[in-house]
């Protein structure tokens, strides 16, 4: 399967590492620092010894179920460590820990889980874990730094290709006692971020797998360490996570307050209206809207009653993150995506701000950048310190990167016509050698034709106007809808024209970037790499980004990188809020504060027993 948003991100923390952090104990004689968490760029914001986060409720009570669904998925597996099958939802970040994990108050913090300390040396040639001794995978057995040895190196012989990549400028790993466990890394890696990436790793049994098939891909419930693990399950069609009651860490500072319900239940539905249905009829608890038309004209009290007697309750919860890279990806692996001013001109013909009056009532910004509603997005002409790092580049660079905005989309007057985009598209690809001929662009006898691969029948009416728009201009354009299991299969193998996908970007940038953009990873099966990107400047910026000593200078790195990515058009950028919109049947109660960088919904809320009641009087539940 293809690494998930939360996969990186956990692994990663926001691809965040740090020089040595301020105020740290110096560990006598060995010119290294010792401490219980990582931080970047600054000094940790809680100290040693702290007893929770602050915006978890140490004293939530435990019990009861959270559920939600999904559409237009499936699953066939519970490995979501290897290429092959489609894993089901949540397994990586419900059923494993972790030797640190993140703070959802901090751009790239992380705290001790299974290891109650770091340490790092000066130069971070290395760094070195702490194991706490109380550690415990599901069946009973200790988790030792054997346990962390092995998980390197099964994820490197048999896992998802990714891992080889991520893992790669590690050159060993050595369990120096029972409970110590030391990374050490090539001389010549970026090493900003690889503390953290180590100590984002789950760790996984290897007495489980002395006797079970890594590379395998079934139903098998696996020996994990995490707070839950698989209790009852329907082969694609729900998954029922039970809460571990005898979990080892359930106590430690970061997890005070979290992990309250006793189940945790994914259902699976053929689409996201049919998941609609389902929730209105009370088959599961919370549903994340991610459908504009359906947020505008189903939420009403008319339409779903329910929220009008106050049974259902409607909200939006505020998204701090940056929002991500969103957009219709070309396949840069086609030949007819070769030229940058081809792709350009595809681009021009989606009408953006027609289809936001018409079909997302509003809702929606439109996305310019890959680094969208973050810092790290570029805007107007090049700052200083941008300037300094693209002249590394300028020879390979066209100068209008350099002197010129930030590439934007063209913005139309919402009337469907988009007479201007289209006729500067049209002039952009007779300019590249496509000329009309009885009304087809053609060039050596070729069709400028492609497709549009998606997986969910709620994109076929956006993108139906975008393919009538190409019409317009002589480019032959189809939709091709699949199945949820052949679209997953024809992504990670790059077997489609143009698709729609998301990149989540941290607020520090580093080593996921890799597999959105670096050439290492335009041929790896199962990659986030979609479009294919294989361009030795981009793969400068990433290595400038991971090397980046100071937040400055990795801000002006990724803007840079952000301006070289915009001028390619490797994409046609989509929308963004800044918020999620979500419902859910009123059982719940949550702390005062949402974490700032996370949507905490069921990591950090609880049933309450007289809400649940109310409920269940009215028949519900």
């Amino acid at each position: 399967m293809m690494l998930t948003r939360r996969d990186l991100g956990r692994m990663t923390v926001a691809a965040a590492g740090t020089a040595m952090l301020p105020g740290l104990a110096r560990a006598a004689g060995h010119g290294t620092e010792v401490s219980h968490g990582l931080s970047a760029f600054g000094d940790l914001k809680y100290p040693a010894g702290f007893t929770h986060f602050e915006y978890a409720n140490p004293d939530a009570p435990k019990g009861g179920l959270w559920s939600t669904a999904y559409g237009n998925v499936t699953f066939d597996s519970f490995n979501p460590w290897v290429l092959k099958g489609n894993a089901a939802i949540g397994m990586s970040g419900l059923m494993w820990d972790s030797l640190m994990v993140g703070a959802g108050d901090e751009a790239d913090a992380m705290y001790g889980l299974i290891a109650e300390s770091v340490e790092l040396p000066d130069d971070r040639a290395w760094v070195a874990f702490n194991m706490r001794p109380e550690a415990r995978h599901h069946d009973g057995t200790p988790i030792t730094a054997e346990d962390v040895v092995f998980t390197i190196a099964i994820l490197r012989e048999k896992g998802h290709p990714t891992y080889r990549a991520l893992l790669a400028p590690i050159t060993d790993v050595i369990a120096e006692d029972t409970l110590r466990v030391r990374f050490d890394f090539a001389e010549d890696a970026a090493k900003r971020d690889l503390p953290m990436l180590v100590a984002g790793l789950s760790i996984l049994s290897k007495s489980y797998y002395e006797s079970i098939d890594f590379a395998e891909a079934d139903l098998t419930v696996p020996v994990a360490n995490g707070a839950y693990t698989i209790g009852r399950f329907e082969a694609g069609a729900w998954t029922i996570f039970e809460r571990v009651e005898d979990y080892w860490a359930a106590d430690l500072p970061v997890n005070k307050g979290r992990n309250n319900f006793d189940q945790i239940r994914f259902d699976y539905y053929r689409d996201r209206t049919a998941s609609f249905e389902g929730f209105k009829s009370g088959q599961f608890t919370f549903y994340e809207e991610f459908w504009s038309k359906i947020w505008a004209t189903s939420y009403t009290p008319e339409a779903f009653p329910e929220i009008a007697t106050g049974e259902v309750v409607k909200e939006s919860l505020p998204d701090n993150r940056p929002a991500g890279s969103q957009g219709f990806w070309l396949n840069l692996r086609r030949p007819i995506f070769q030229d940058a001013r081809v792709r350009e001109a595809i681009g021009m013909a989606f009408d953006f701000e027609w289809s936001n009056e018409r079909l997302f009532y509003g809702l929606y910004k439109r996305t310019d950048s890959f680094f969208e509603n973050g810092p790290m997005q570029a805007e107007g002409t090049p700052t200083p310190g941008e300037l300094a790092v693209l002249e590394r580049f300028a020879d390979q660079l066209p100068p209008t990167v350099l002197t010129e905005p930030a590439v934007v989309p063209q913005v139309t007057d919402a009337s469907g016509r988009a007479r201007r985009a289209l006729r500067t598209a049209a002039k952009m690809l007779d300019d590249a050698g496509w000329t009309v001929t009885d009304g087809v662009r053609m060039k050596d006898g070729e069709t400028l034709r492609f497709e549009f691969l998606v997986g969910s029948q709620g994109f076929v009416r956006i993108i139906t106007p975008f393919v009538k728009n190409l019409e317009r201009i002589g480019v032959q354009a189809e939709i091709r809808e699949v199945d949820p299991a052949s679209y997953r299969d024809r992504v990670k193998n790059f077997d489609f024209d143009i698709t729609t996908s998301r990149k989540s970007m941290g607020l520090t940038p580093g080593v996921e970037l890799r597999q959105y953009f670096h050439s290492s990873s335009a041929d790896q099966p199962g990659s986030s790499n979609t479009a294919g990107v294989a361009d030795p400047v981009i793969d400068g910026l990433i290595d400038v980004i991971e090397r980046a000593e100071s937040r400055e200078d990795l801000t002006s790195a990724v803007r840079a990188l952000d301006r070289v990515l915009r001028s390619m058009h490797i994409w046609v950028p989509q929308w963004h809020k800044g918020s999620h919109s979500i419902a859910y049947w009123d059982m719940y109660d949550r702390p005062a504060v949402k974490p700032l960088y996370a949507r905490g919904v069921a990591d950090l809320w609880w049933v309450n027993p007289d809400k649940l009641a109310k409920l269940q009087a009215n028949g519900r539940f």
